[in-house]
């Protein structure tokens, strides 16, 4: 399947070191992030409680059903951002891969949430496998050039901080939107299996809606380089293999990148495993599925004023330090949520409420420094490998979602989670309760604990990136 900008390339703008970002720009990149965000929260959200609670699938063969397609995206990814730098080169902008990626996610999107809990476990697990592989696919088409043009919008170290806290903003409000209107949206039909269908359509439409607008920004990037188009000539012939060692090559030779990424793959663990767990604590340890919506409540609404105060300080000390202090609140507000476990009780939203004012930094800053290590390497060897940074760091965040779920999905099977169809009453065991609020609290306060080690090694400065630029 292919799509074609009509008529000749568009000629992209060049954004100068020193310009500032037009707010329209700003406005419909972060824009993006409502289909991003959406796609990330929804099923991750949903999608395991689905497939153990609606369709009677057992824990364990859940975790694989939410993981293979994450498998998929993590092989793609490198692929996916050769092709974005080589449009970049033919076409003079990254949006062909954009819109093929915005326009067909809604139909695989409602199509993953669509299966006949009638025809059984086995037919609902593998139905699921193939619409959300599928769904994940389009997925990654357009995240992967997306990612890859702040780099090219503009070369300003604060610029890309001003960029990348409002795209967070637009992420936080989708994540809310997602995260409480969703399972509300659920609800509408009193029927569950209805329910997930309505849900699953008006989600894969919004998320479009977020996509398409986005790609629009994608013509103003910065024009390719005759070093780029070069590069892109020589590479002309390359196979699957060589973009996948294109992208295994950026990431041996860059170790700012290394270090980001481990750290950002680590904690997206974490989150993930609260994110796919809220439910399953919304549920058996609040005693309310409804109350996942103020779970999310608590998160978002705090995140949204977090994000633009968090690039203030930035400013003002740098990224990564930042960064660090961001995971330490993350860190102590997750471990507070473990008392929850013996006083159950509305007081987990403030803490959630804290770790909601954190996580705005962990999303808002990586992306930010993304940037800036493209640009320390380009300075080093040459421009024209953007997509292959994007690429790997999608893979990278691939599997941190994916093993979220997946760890949770084997925490529940050890413990002796019971699945259940649509309607039916279970009850659950004390050591399945006891894991749910320990993957919600102490494991993923652990992993971002484990995650500041790796952010220790990161060494690009403001001084690295100015001095570059200059």
């Amino acid at each position: 399947m292919s799509i074609e900008a009509p008529g000749a390339p568009e000629a992209p703008t060049p954004a100068p070191p020193s310009r500032r970002l037009p707010g329209g720009i700003i406005t419909r990149y972060a824009i993006g992030s409502i289909g991003t965000g959406g796609f990330a929260t929804l099923p991750g959200l949903v999608l395991t409680y689905y497939l153990t609670d609606s369709l009677g699938v057992a824990a364990l063969v859940a975790g694989i059903v939410v993981t293979l397609p994450k498998i998929w995206d993590v092989i793609i990814g490198p692929f996916i951002g050769a092709l974005s730098d080589g449009d970049r080169i033919r076409h003079g902008t990254r949006r062909r891969l954009m819109l093929i990626g915005a326009l067909t996610i809604p139909f695989f999107f409602a199509l993953t949430f669509a299966a006949p809990p009638a025809a059984g476990p086995l037919v609902g697990a593998l139905w699921v496998l193939v619409a959300f592989t599928l769904c994940a696919t389009a997925f990654t088409l357009f995240q992967v050039p997306y990612i890859a043009l702040p780099a090219e919008l503009t070369a300003s170290y604060d610029e890309r901080t001003r960029l990348l806290t409002w795209r967070v903003v637009a992420l936080t409000v989708a994540i809310l939107l997602f995260g409480a209107g969703g399972p509300a949206l659920r609800r509408t039909t009193g029927d569950p299996v209805t329910g997930y269908l309505v849900m699953g359509v008006a989600g894969g439409v919004v998320i479009a809606l977020g996509m398409l607008i986005a790609t629009s920004v994608a013509r103003h990037a910065r024009r390719a380089t005759a070093a780029e188009a070069a590069a892109r000539h020589a590479a002309g012939t390359a196979t699957i293999r060589d973009h996948f060692a294109a992208g295994i090559r950026a990431l041996r030779r860059s170790a700012p990148f290394r270090a980001l990424l481990a750290t950002f793959v680590i904690q997206a663990l974490g989150t993930a495993l609260m994110l796919a767990d809220a439910q399953y604590v919304a549920k058996w340890v609040l005693d309310s599925e409804s109350a996942v919506e103020l779970l999310f409540v608590a998160l978002i609404a705090p995140a949204i004023f977090a994000a633009p105060a968090w690039g203030v300080a930035a400013r003002r000390i740098g990224k990564e330090r930042t960064f660090a202090i961001a995971s330490v609140v993350f860190l102590v507000a997750a471990l507070s949520i473990l008392g929850v476990l013996w006083a159950p009780g509305d007081w987990i939203y403030a803490s959630v409420g804290l770790a909601g004012i954190a996580y705005a930094g962990m999303q808002s800053l990586p992306m930010a420094m993304l940037p800036d290590v493209i640009s320390h390497d380009e300075q080093a060897h040459g421009p024209g490998r953007a997509g292959s940074f994007s690429g790997m760091w999608t893979a990278g965040e691939t599997v941190g979602f994916a093993l979220g779920a997946a760890v949770l999905s084997v925490i529940l099977a050890i413990t002796g989670y019971v699945s259940s169809t649509a309607g039916e009453m279970v009850a659950q065991p004390d050591a399945a309760i006891t894991a749910i609020v320990v993957s919600f609290s102490i494991v993923p306060a652990a992993l971002v604990g484990v995650s500041l080690l790796t952010l220790r090694r990161y060494r690009l400065r403001r001084s690295d990136i100015e001095a570059g630029t200059a």
